[in-house]
């Protein structure tokens, strides 16, 4: 690929200024306005500068040869940010694929006597920036992923917030399905919030969970069990009438558990245990 490469290299360097602007119309005209045209332009400028380090380092068939990992760093920066952003994978590609079209322009320019040339270094380099736009999908991919996991993990933390009801009682009220990624949220929070607090009684209110099944049950249980571990008691409230029949139903064994319809009598519970005592005065 060596003399391809050079030929490529002479494009790069004797119309650098030509690629750029024609290079950053392209991307400007493909995006949404998201990345700035000036960020844009001295993104493009970087890249062509580290491609010219690379073809003249040579081996630059091998994307994933030592030469490359300037040129892989760099794009993979690139794709965070516009994963960051919002944008589309799509969207993201265009960085590499919208370079095509001006490099093949220089290419066929300088040799335009040389079709046969002209055509093997289209080809090798149309394989080069596809490889590289697929790397920037891929980059892309996996940060939107671990985008969502975390977003995913701070909803499950804004979904199970431990609150303070009295002193020494803490209420924990679930909201929706309880799964074992949850359950794990739910322990290590509510556990966290016990040692802080040094509450003696924690109350898990379901009354927002829409069905209680087996594994459910068995999540509450587990829960329940680590509550005691840490000395503290545990009541569980919003035990619906057609949940009680459910659990009756499952055969799930509450014993020792204790549990109350609304969180409410579980609070009045909890305050009398606590030596707290809810009275009505006369007006």
């Amino acid at each position: 690929m060596s003399a391809g490469q050079s030929k490529t290299q002479t494009v790069l360097k004797k119309y650098s200024n030509e690629l750029l602007e024609d290079w950053t119309k392209g991307m400007t005209a493909g995006g949404d306005g998201l990345v700035p045209a000036s960020e844009l332009k001295a993104q493009a400028k970087e890249f062509i500068d580290l491609l010219g380090q690379v073809l003249r380092a040579g081996n630059a068939a091998d994307l994933e040869a030592p030469e490359w990992g300037p040129v892989r760093e760099f794009l993979s920066g690139i794709s965070r940010s516009r994963a960051r952003l919002g944008l589309t994978s799509s969207q993201t590609a265009i960085f590499i694929f919208s370079l095509k079209k001006p490099l093949f322009e220089r290419l066929e320019k300088e040799l335009v006597k040389d079709t046969e040339s002209l055509t093997s270094e289209m080809w090798t380099v149309s394989q080069l920036l596809d490889g590289l736009g697929l790397y920037t999908v891929q980059v892309f991919q996996k940060s939107r992923e671990e985008i969502i996991i975390r977003q995913q993990e701070e909803m499950l933390e804004l979904s199970t917030p431990v609150v303070k009801l009295w002193e020494g009682v803490l209420a924990l009220p679930m909201i929706g399905t309880l799964d074992s990624a949850r359950t794990q949220v739910v322990m290590e929070s509510l556990l966290q919030r016990i040692v802080e607090t040094g509450s003696e009684i924690a109350i898990i209110d379901i009354t927002g969970v829409p069905t209680v099944d087996t594994l459910v049950a068995q999540h509450l249980l587990k829960t329940v069990t680590a509550i005691r571990l840490m000395g503290a008691d545990c009541i569980i409230s919003g035990i619906r009438p057609q949940i009680a029949q459910t659990i009756v139903h499952l055969g799930v064994d509450l014993q020792g558990v204790t549990t109350k319809a609304t969180l409410a009598d579980a609070l009045t519970l909890a305050l009398k245990r606590t030596g707290f005592a809810v009275t009505k005065t006369k007006i």
